[in-house]
């Protein structure tokens, strides 16, 4: 019940970064505009929600032209560090 519901949790946050990487792109190439106020309450929940991850990441990683690889660092880092690491866990306690 707690994996499913960790394991669940953890997915809902990968949908979060890319929701906030694709709504970060619509308002830079001006489709949507962050003068409206929905778009605005989107953007600062977006905002709130991915920045305490993404923040010591981006202060890790090296400046590459503007190009914020943070999002995929933290995606991979759930992928492939968190999740198989929450499996083992639960697997270790499921048989021991």
């Amino acid at each position: 019940m707690i994996f499913t519901v960790l394991m669940r949790l953890l997915q809902i946050y990968c949908w979060i970064l890319i929701l906030s990487c694709i709504f970060i792109n619509l308002c830079m190439f001006g489709i949507l505009d962050s003068r409206n106020q929905l778009v605005w309450k989107v953007g600062v929940f977006l905002n709130r929600m991915t920045e305490p991850l993404l923040e010591p990441v981006r202060r890790i990683l090296p400046s590459l032209g503007g190009v914020d690889f943070s999002p995929m660092v933290v995606l991979l880092g759930i992928q492939y560090a968190l999740q198989p690491l929450l499996v083992s866990l639960f697997r270790t306690l499921m048989y021991h």
